[in-house]
Protein backbone atom coordinates (compact mmCIF):
# COMPACT_ATOMS: atom_id res chain seq x y z
CA UNK A 1 0.00 0.00 0.00
CA UNK A 2 1.22 3.73 -0.56
CA UNK A 3 2.38 5.55 2.57
CA UNK A 4 0.28 8.20 3.25
CA UNK A 5 3.09 10.47 3.48
CA UNK A 6 4.50 10.21 -0.29
CA UNK A 7 3.84 12.36 -3.36
CA UNK A 8 2.96 9.41 -5.64
CA UNK A 9 1.32 6.61 -5.12
CA UNK A 10 3.77 3.92 -5.30
CA UNK A 11 2.29 0.37 -5.21
CA UNK A 12 4.09 -3.46 -4.60
CA UNK A 13 3.23 -3.60 -8.66
CA UNK A 14 5.13 -0.41 -9.61
CA UNK A 15 8.15 -1.10 -7.97
CA UNK A 16 8.18 -4.68 -9.58
CA UNK A 17 7.86 -3.13 -12.76
CA UNK A 18 10.79 -1.37 -12.03
CA UNK A 19 12.66 -4.24 -10.61
CA UNK A 20 11.99 -5.87 -13.97
CA UNK A 21 12.75 -3.49 -16.41
CA UNK A 22 16.26 -2.41 -14.63
CA UNK A 23 16.98 -6.17 -14.65
CA UNK A 24 16.27 -6.94 -18.30
CA UNK A 25 18.23 -3.72 -19.47
CA UNK A 26 21.18 -3.15 -16.86
CA UNK A 27 20.85 -6.85 -15.27
CA UNK A 28 20.39 -4.85 -12.06
CA UNK A 29 18.67 -6.91 -9.15
CA UNK A 30 17.16 -4.23 -6.65
CA UNK A 31 16.48 -6.18 -3.32
CA UNK A 32 12.99 -5.79 -1.89
CA UNK A 33 14.93 -3.39 0.72
CA UNK A 34 15.38 -0.82 -2.10
CA UNK A 35 11.95 0.21 -2.40
CA UNK A 36 12.56 3.21 -0.58
CA UNK A 37 15.60 4.36 -2.56
CA UNK A 38 13.38 3.74 -6.10
CA UNK A 39 10.92 5.73 -4.50
CA UNK A 40 13.29 8.51 -3.66
CA UNK A 41 14.68 8.41 -7.09
CA UNK A 42 12.17 8.37 -9.65
CA UNK A 43 9.68 10.83 -7.74
CA UNK A 44 12.27 13.46 -8.80
CA UNK A 45 11.58 12.21 -12.27
CA UNK A 46 7.47 12.19 -11.87
CA UNK A 47 7.96 15.51 -10.78
CA UNK A 48 10.39 17.02 -13.31
CA UNK A 49 8.36 15.38 -16.27
CA UNK A 50 4.30 16.60 -14.69
CA UNK A 51 3.42 12.92 -14.66
CA UNK A 52 1.22 11.91 -12.00
CA UNK A 53 1.41 8.24 -11.05
CA UNK A 54 4.56 6.01 -11.75
CA UNK A 55 2.66 4.03 -14.42
CA UNK A 56 2.56 7.42 -16.71
CA UNK A 57 6.29 7.70 -15.65
CA UNK A 58 7.81 4.03 -16.65
CA UNK A 59 5.28 4.39 -19.86
CA UNK A 60 7.49 7.36 -20.65
CA UNK A 61 10.47 6.22 -19.90
CA UNK A 62 10.15 3.23 -22.05
CA UNK A 63 8.93 5.72 -25.03
CA UNK A 64 11.75 8.03 -24.81
CA UNK A 65 15.06 7.13 -25.34
CA UNK A 66 16.48 10.22 -23.02
CA UNK A 67 14.36 9.73 -20.72
CA UNK A 68 15.46 5.93 -20.32
CA UNK A 69 18.76 7.05 -19.92
CA UNK A 70 17.58 9.15 -16.81
CA UNK A 71 15.94 6.19 -15.21
CA UNK A 72 18.99 4.36 -15.63
CA UNK A 73 21.34 6.50 -14.25
CA UNK A 74 18.65 7.29 -11.50
CA UNK A 75 18.87 3.86 -10.12
CA UNK A 76 22.67 3.60 -10.36
CA UNK A 77 24.82 3.59 -7.74
CA UNK A 78 27.93 5.05 -7.94
CA UNK A 79 29.89 5.20 -4.96
CA UNK A 80 33.93 5.56 -5.34
CA UNK A 81 36.97 7.30 -4.02
CA UNK A 82 40.69 7.65 -5.15
CA UNK A 83 42.86 4.53 -4.55
CA UNK A 84 39.80 2.50 -2.94
CA UNK A 85 40.83 -0.82 -1.96
CA UNK A 86 44.34 0.37 -1.86
CA UNK A 87 45.72 -3.00 -2.15
CA UNK A 88 45.27 -3.30 -5.89
CA UNK A 89 46.74 -0.56 -6.99
CA UNK A 90 50.24 -1.48 -4.88
CA UNK A 91 49.79 -5.07 -6.89
CA UNK A 92 49.45 -3.27 -9.96
CA UNK A 93 52.54 -1.05 -9.59
CA UNK A 94 54.84 -4.04 -8.93
CA UNK A 95 53.21 -5.57 -12.14
CA UNK A 96 53.63 -2.40 -14.15
CA UNK A 97 57.13 -2.04 -12.65
CA UNK A 98 58.40 -5.55 -14.60
CA UNK A 99 56.31 -4.40 -17.73
CA UNK A 100 59.04 -2.03 -18.71
CA UNK A 101 59.98 -2.11 -22.33
CA UNK A 102 57.67 -5.42 -23.26
CA UNK A 103 55.02 -2.76 -25.35
CA UNK A 104 51.86 -0.89 -24.11
CA UNK A 105 50.25 -1.67 -21.33
CA UNK A 106 46.23 -1.94 -21.84
CA UNK A 107 43.64 -1.45 -18.52
CA UNK A 108 40.16 -1.65 -18.77
CA UNK A 109 37.96 0.00 -15.91
CA UNK A 110 34.63 -1.66 -16.67
CA UNK A 111 32.76 1.22 -13.69
CA UNK A 112 34.48 3.99 -13.75
CA UNK A 113 31.76 5.84 -12.12
CA UNK A 114 33.12 9.90 -11.78
CA UNK A 115 36.31 9.05 -12.93
CA UNK A 116 38.56 8.63 -8.87
CA UNK A 117 39.10 4.77 -9.98
CA UNK A 118 40.48 5.14 -14.04
CA UNK A 119 42.41 8.17 -12.70
CA UNK A 120 44.14 6.17 -9.68
CA UNK A 121 44.95 3.90 -12.54
CA UNK A 122 46.68 6.95 -14.42
CA UNK A 123 48.23 7.73 -11.58
CA UNK A 124 49.58 4.48 -10.20
CA UNK A 125 50.87 4.07 -13.59
CA UNK A 126 52.81 7.47 -13.72
CA UNK A 127 54.75 6.39 -10.63
CA UNK A 128 55.60 2.88 -11.71
CA UNK A 129 57.19 4.30 -14.97
CA UNK A 130 58.31 7.42 -13.51
CA UNK A 131 56.98 9.18 -15.85
CA UNK A 132 53.97 11.60 -16.95
CA UNK A 133 53.76 9.55 -20.50
CA UNK A 134 54.07 5.95 -19.19
CA UNK A 135 53.26 3.54 -21.99
CA UNK A 136 49.59 2.96 -20.81
CA UNK A 137 46.24 2.83 -22.31
CA UNK A 138 43.35 2.84 -20.41
CA UNK A 139 39.39 2.58 -21.25
CA UNK A 140 37.32 3.79 -18.95
CA UNK A 141 33.70 2.55 -19.39
CA UNK A 142 29.98 2.67 -17.46
CA UNK A 143 26.80 2.72 -18.03
CA UNK A 144 25.84 5.77 -16.42
CA UNK A 145 26.21 8.72 -19.06
CA UNK A 146 26.23 11.42 -16.29
CA UNK A 147 29.06 9.99 -14.08
CA UNK A 148 31.03 9.85 -17.25
CA UNK A 149 30.46 13.39 -17.92
CA UNK A 150 31.71 14.14 -14.56
CA UNK A 151 34.99 11.78 -15.39
CA UNK A 152 36.09 13.27 -18.55
CA UNK A 153 36.11 16.79 -16.79
CA UNK A 154 38.13 15.46 -14.41
CA UNK A 155 36.91 18.03 -11.85
CA UNK A 156 36.43 17.34 -8.16
CA UNK A 157 35.97 19.41 -4.42
CA UNK A 158 39.08 19.31 -2.54
CA UNK A 159 36.66 16.92 0.06
CA UNK A 160 36.85 14.29 -2.58
CA UNK A 161 40.98 14.40 -2.94
CA UNK A 162 41.75 14.96 1.08
CA UNK A 163 43.17 11.66 1.55
CA UNK A 164 45.99 12.24 -1.33
CA UNK A 165 49.47 13.14 -0.29
CA UNK A 166 51.09 16.26 -0.83
CA UNK A 167 53.18 14.85 -3.24
CA UNK A 168 50.70 13.36 -5.27
CA UNK A 169 48.43 16.43 -5.36
CA UNK A 170 51.30 18.58 -6.89
CA UNK A 171 52.24 16.14 -9.27
CA UNK A 172 48.64 15.32 -10.48
CA UNK A 173 46.24 17.82 -9.50
CA UNK A 174 45.95 21.63 -10.60
CA UNK A 175 44.15 23.70 -7.53
CA UNK A 176 41.41 26.33 -9.10
CA UNK A 177 41.72 29.33 -7.87
CA UNK A 178 39.15 32.62 -7.87
CA UNK A 179 36.15 31.07 -9.36
CA UNK A 180 37.33 27.75 -9.16
CA UNK A 181 38.49 27.76 -5.14
CA UNK A 182 37.67 24.51 -3.47
CA UNK A 183 37.86 22.67 -6.85
CA UNK A 184 41.13 20.19 -8.20
CA UNK A 185 41.46 19.36 -11.68
CA UNK A 186 43.34 16.10 -13.25
CA UNK A 187 46.39 17.34 -14.90
CA UNK A 188 45.93 16.98 -18.88
CA UNK A 189 48.70 14.49 -18.82
CA UNK A 190 46.30 11.63 -16.93
CA UNK A 191 43.19 12.49 -19.15
CA UNK A 192 45.57 11.64 -22.15
CA UNK A 193 46.11 8.51 -21.10
CA UNK A 194 41.95 7.59 -20.29
CA UNK A 195 39.06 7.05 -23.05
CA UNK A 196 35.61 7.22 -21.35
CA UNK A 197 32.90 5.49 -23.15
CA UNK A 198 29.39 3.96 -22.09
CA UNK A 199 28.93 0.61 -21.97
CA UNK A 200 26.38 -1.71 -20.70
CA UNK A 201 28.01 -4.98 -19.60
CA UNK A 202 24.66 -6.36 -20.46
CA UNK A 203 24.64 -5.31 -24.64
CA UNK A 204 25.21 -8.00 -26.82
CA UNK A 205 28.27 -6.35 -28.20
CA UNK A 206 30.92 -4.20 -26.58
CA UNK A 207 32.50 -1.44 -28.34
CA UNK A 208 36.03 -1.89 -26.58
CA UNK A 209 39.01 -4.20 -28.73
CA UNK A 210 40.75 -6.49 -26.64
CA UNK A 211 42.81 -8.27 -25.10
CA UNK A 212 43.50 -6.19 -21.98
CA UNK A 213 46.78 -6.93 -19.47
CA UNK A 214 44.29 -5.65 -16.06
CA UNK A 215 40.66 -5.64 -15.89
CA UNK A 216 39.51 -4.15 -12.94
CA UNK A 217 35.32 -5.23 -12.24
CA UNK A 218 34.87 -3.81 -8.93
CA UNK A 219 31.94 -3.73 -7.06
CA UNK A 220 29.90 -4.15 -9.82
CA UNK A 221 28.84 -8.29 -10.08
CA UNK A 222 27.34 -7.13 -6.64
CA UNK A 223 24.56 -6.06 -8.39
CA UNK A 224 24.14 -8.96 -10.58
CA UNK A 225 22.26 -12.12 -10.00
CA UNK A 226 25.00 -15.36 -9.79
CA UNK A 227 23.66 -16.20 -13.82
CA UNK A 228 24.02 -12.69 -15.28
CA UNK A 229 27.67 -12.78 -13.52
CA UNK A 230 28.81 -16.20 -15.03
CA UNK A 231 27.22 -14.57 -18.42
CA UNK A 232 29.76 -11.29 -18.19
CA UNK A 233 32.67 -13.25 -16.63
CA UNK A 234 32.69 -15.59 -19.51
CA UNK A 235 32.52 -12.89 -21.94
CA UNK A 236 35.78 -11.30 -19.97
CA UNK A 237 37.96 -14.72 -20.73
CA UNK A 238 38.88 -13.69 -24.26
CA UNK A 239 39.07 -10.21 -23.56
CA UNK A 240 42.01 -10.77 -20.75
CA UNK A 241 45.55 -11.83 -21.82
CA UNK A 242 46.37 -15.35 -20.81
CA UNK A 243 48.96 -13.52 -17.68
CA UNK A 244 46.31 -11.03 -17.03
CA UNK A 245 44.63 -10.00 -14.14
CA UNK A 246 40.92 -9.04 -13.37
CA UNK A 247 41.02 -7.28 -9.90
CA UNK A 248 36.92 -7.30 -8.54
CA UNK A 249 35.37 -5.69 -5.16
CA UNK A 250 36.37 -6.19 -1.83
CA UNK A 251 32.85 -7.82 -1.33
CA UNK A 252 32.30 -10.36 -4.34
CA UNK A 253 33.56 -13.50 -4.82
CA UNK A 254 34.20 -15.68 -8.48
CA UNK A 255 34.11 -18.81 -7.23
CA UNK A 256 30.88 -19.61 -8.54
CA UNK A 257 32.82 -19.43 -11.75
CA UNK A 258 35.80 -21.39 -11.39
CA UNK A 259 35.37 -22.91 -14.93
CA UNK A 260 36.41 -19.46 -16.07
CA UNK A 261 39.19 -17.61 -12.82
CA UNK A 262 40.98 -18.76 -10.34
CA UNK A 263 41.57 -16.69 -7.07
CA UNK A 264 44.90 -15.56 -6.67
CA UNK A 265 43.95 -13.87 -3.18
CA UNK A 266 42.81 -10.24 -1.87
CA UNK A 267 40.18 -10.43 -4.78
CA UNK A 268 42.45 -10.71 -7.86
CA UNK A 269 41.89 -13.47 -10.55
CA UNK A 270 43.75 -14.97 -13.47
CA UNK A 271 42.33 -16.92 -15.82
CA UNK A 272 41.46 -20.73 -15.21
CA UNK A 273 43.48 -21.46 -18.46
CA UNK A 274 46.39 -19.24 -17.60
CA UNK A 275 49.60 -20.81 -17.78
CA UNK A 276 51.77 -21.76 -14.78
CA UNK A 277 53.85 -18.91 -13.57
Amino acid sequence: MAQPDREFAFSPADFERVRALIYKHAGISLSPVKQDMVYSRLARRLRARGDRTFAEYLDRAEREPDEWETFVNSLTTNLTSFFREAHHFDILAERLKKHAGRGPVRIWCSAASTGEEPYSLAITACEAFNTMTPPVQIVATDIDTNVLATAGKGVYGLDRVDRLSRERMQRFFLKGTGTQAGLARVRPELQRLIEFKRINLLDTHWSLQGPFDYMFCRNVMIYFDKPTQHTILKRFVPLLKSDGLLFAGHSESFLHAADLFRSLGRTVYERTDARDR
